[in-house]
């Protein structure tokens, strides 16, 4: 039991509140602090409310728009920061808080970190391109919604569905949609929906998996691989809807189609009845109408046939058609003949031609023409060879009678250095040289005394 009387002093909850903000915003004041940005929220005002936290604990913090405008970057989920600020209590919830002056980039968080090796990962594979994605039905029978059982994504999801689309037949397939076994649970769905489809349980048009709003914690699982590669492996179109219009998870970037929120997904996949039935009328009454002028055309047709010559003397159109017959059959006889005649004169003047340039004749007059010409030929050779030889035997006399050989058989001579050289004075050679003499029947040497 309390002793004194001070300690029997009893606080009201405001109190104590602001005895408790008295000492932090005394006791503790301007501080860094650092931490990973989590549950973002963006007010209409431009403040900004968000929770910064480590592995072991977390604080709270607001940046009114004043200072939002001088951060240079824009805030996202994820993101490690250092903020400075002053320790304070709101008091409204009894919660203590930062009101933060500056901050500043302190890189991605880990989180933010995993998410983009993933995104690399899963986009170099492919999984990401736009070829592979399949078409959603225009008119879906049966859709499957993969969520959370008792979440209000699911009832929005119900309602549009069943507003816009009365036939559309719901398969839900109840997964929790936050925790450590979240993406095994939503992953296995996807696979069971795609193996049962259409044998135990009806043909599944499109599959749905999403969920509310939430902090980048709360949306992980369809951060996760296995849930990117159970929708990248789905036969069945699937679309992802997750979050709200600014949350974005790997889950979107593989699904066939991305809906910014669960009830847009609804409006998506689905037409409109009432938009159905107005086309359907449309449809309808212009049908109608193309019948009804349809109808009158032909209508018009039948009268201006009803008034002409073959419904009025049908016998006498026959007789015109049985006259204008004879007339042709007579015209293409008397064609065919004068036809038959002109082949025929070609024919025989083709035959005389053959006649007259017969091969074999052809080639008897050749022959002969050959042998003339070899006859000619011959006769021209012998002359040829006859002339020659003729002229032969007169050079070779000429030759013999003006050759050295005829001057030798005179009785001159020729005499030779040792070189070759013919000598044809005394005083070019010397005592003692050696020369040589040619005769008509040979030659010597001698020596100069």
């Amino acid at each position: 039991m309390p002793k004194n009387e001070q300690e029997n002093k009893v606080y009201s909850v405001s109190q104590i509140t602001r005895k408790i903000r008295t000492l932090l915003e005394f006791q503790v004041g301007e501080i860094w602090v650092e931490g990973e940005i989590s549950n973002l929220r963006k007010q209409a005002s431009g403040h900004q409310y968000f929770t910064l936290k480590d592995p072991n604990a977390q604080l709270a913090g607001v940046l009114f728009r004043g200072n939002a405008r001088t951060v240079p970057f824009r805030l996202q989920d994820g993101q490690q920061v250092q903020a400075y600020g002053e320790l304070s209590v709101y008091e409204a919830r009894g919660q203590y808080q930062l009101i933060i002056r500056h901050l500043q980039s302190k890189g991605a968080g880990t989180l933010q970190a995993k998410f983009e090796a993933l995104k690399n990962k899963l986009q170099a594979e492919g999984l990401f391109d736009a070829a592979r994605k399949k078409s959603i039905p225009d008119y879906p029978s049966t859709i499957a919604l993969v969520t959370s059982p008792t979440s209000a994504a699911l009832q929005d999801m119900i309602n549009i569905l069943s507003r816009r689309a009365p036939w559309v037949r719901t398969v839900i397939y109840p997964v929790p949609v936050q925790g450590h076994e979240a993406a095994d649970e939503v992953a296995e769905a996807i696979s069971f929906l795609n193996k049962s489809s259409g044998k135990s349980i009806p043909p599944i048009d499109v599959i749905v998996a999403g969920r509310g709003g939430g902090s980048v914690e709360d949306l992980w699982c369809f951060n996760e691989e296995r849930v990117a590669r159970a929708i990248g492996d789905s036969s069945i179109p699937t679309v992802s809807a997750v979050g709200h219009e600014i949350d974005f998870t790997i889950a979107d970037f593989v699904s066939d189609l991305r809906a910014p929120t669960p009830s847009a997904a609804a409006e998506l996949i689905v037409p409109n009845h009432e938009d159905l039935v107005q086309k359907l009328t449309n449809l309808g009454s212009s049908m109608n109408q193309s019948i009804i002028s349809r109808v009158d055309q032909y209508k018009r047709i039948l009268g201006l046939l009803a008034r002409g010559t073959l419904l009025r003397e049908p016998s006498r159109t026959v007789v015109e058609y049985r006259q204008q017959l004879d007339f042709l059959a007579s015209n293409l006889i008397s064609i065919s003949r004068a036809q038959i005649d002109q082949k025929a004169h070609r024919l025989g003047a083709a035959q005389h031609i053959l006649q007259v340039n017969r091969p074999d004749h052809a080639v008897a007059q050749y022959h002969q023409k050959l042998q003339n010409a070899a006859l000619r030929i011959h006769s021209a050779a012998r002359h040829f060879v006859s002339k020659r030889a003729q002229r032969l035997n007169a050079a070779s006399g000429l030759l013999r009678s003006l050759g050295p050989e005829a001057t030798f058989a005179r009785g001159f001579t020729m005499t030779q250095s040792a070189q070759g050289d013919p000598i044809t004075s005394v005083e070019s050679v010397r005592r003692g040289e050696r020369v040589r003499t040619r005769l008509g029947d040979g030659e010597f040497e001698s020596e100069v005394t």
